[in-house]
């Protein structure tokens, strides 16, 4: 088992596959965007079906969830996920993505072992998305929400993040939404990861404030989820629909959190709020075999701090926005 000093077993690992995007989303990054890895410092494909097996053999790694930046703009993206899914004991493959492209990749994907995905989608309307996203690209994205769905790529999460004043309107319409589509809606609360520096307390809407919404619209049934699973899960009445809120800064799950990261220059973080990483890049690229590297994971995840100290006086935003460290 992959223990930290706290008892906790990690069995998920988070693996962005790149840190660029097409989309500039205003709690992400500048409109100018990022100055992007340079190509020769991002893991290959070979390297990263070879961290994944350590994980996966060595360490009770049981889930994988690819990430960026935005997965889709890897274009051996497919080729990965088939070699991930032959590795042993066999992973639980996802991916959270723009959706972007999905309209020609999702069965592609499901064909070569992604099982799920989750889609980032802010509002519902045009003109909106326009100015959050800054780029004209909704209704790629609602393509390729259809497409996942017809591939089986289910459930289909759609990510929801909600900004005061911008599209804090549209809980009621993305809960229909979810109706509609057979899909469930995850509403997150913003955190302190955008490269401007910019997040406040008072932009962000909390998970309190999401549910009391909801429920002047809708009877919302409690579902029991995993104690690992972020989000806090409600069935609507009358409907298949489920609401998720992932309360990141609320209502911290930290005590009960089983994730690692692995960032697309292969950096291993023990938590996305890390302020230390440690080079598994550097290991692979100077010839170390697979007992240096299980090492030297383990020394980073019994590192990790108890909790992310969003709501401590102390807190410090890592140096990296979340595109870079992979969602």
């Amino acid at each position: 088992m992959l223990l930290d000093s706290f008892g906790r077993v990690h069995t998920d690992l988070r693996v962005s596959l790149t840190d660029r995007c097409n989309l500039r989303c205003r709690y992400c990054m500048p409109e100018e965007g990022l100055p992007w890895l340079p190509r020769e410092e991002v893991l290959n494909a070979d390297e990263i079906v070879r961290l994944v097996r350590i994980g996966a053999e060595r360490l009770g790694i049981r889930s994988i969830r690819l990430t960026g930046g935005e997965p889709l703009l890897r274009r051996d993206l497919v080729d990965i996920v088939a070699r991930l899914a032959e590795i042993k004991p066999r992973l639980e493959l996802a991916m959270t993505t723009n959706g972007i492209g999905l309209a020609r990749t999702a069965e592609s994907l499901k064909q070569a072992g992604l099982a799920r995905v989750n889609i980032s989608l802010d509002t519902l309307k045009p003109e909106r998305f326009v100015e959050m996203a800054r780029r004209d690209r909704l209704q790629d994205v609602l393509e390729g929400i259809a497409a996942a769905k017809a591939a089986g790529l289910d459930p289909v999460k759609i990510n929801v993040v909600l900004l005061r004043g911008v599209n804090d309107d549209e809980v009621v319409d993305l809960a229909q939404f979810a109706i509609d589509s057979g899909c469930q809606v995850r509403f997150i609360e913003a955190m302190p990861l955008d490269a401007q520096g910019a997040w406040t307390r008072d932009t962000m809407i909390t998970a309190d404030e999401i549910l009391k919404e909801l429920e002047n619209q809708f009877v919302l049934e409690e579902v029991r989820a995993e104690a690992s699973a972020p989000a806090d899960l409600w069935q609507i009445a009358g409907t298949d629909a489920r609401i998720g809120v992932v309360a990141s800064v609320t209502r911290a799950f930290c005590a009960d959190c089983n994730r690692v990261r692995l960032t697309a220059d292969g950096q291993l973080r023990n938590c996305l709020f890390a302020t230390t990483e440690t080079d598994l890049r550097a290991l692979l690229r100077s010839g170390a075999d697979d007992d240096a590297l299980e090492q030297s994971w383990r020394t980073c995840v019994a590192g990790k701090a108890r909790g992310h100290g969003i709501n401590d006086v102390t807190f410090q935003q890592p140096a990296r926005p979340m595109s870079a460290i992979g969602g």
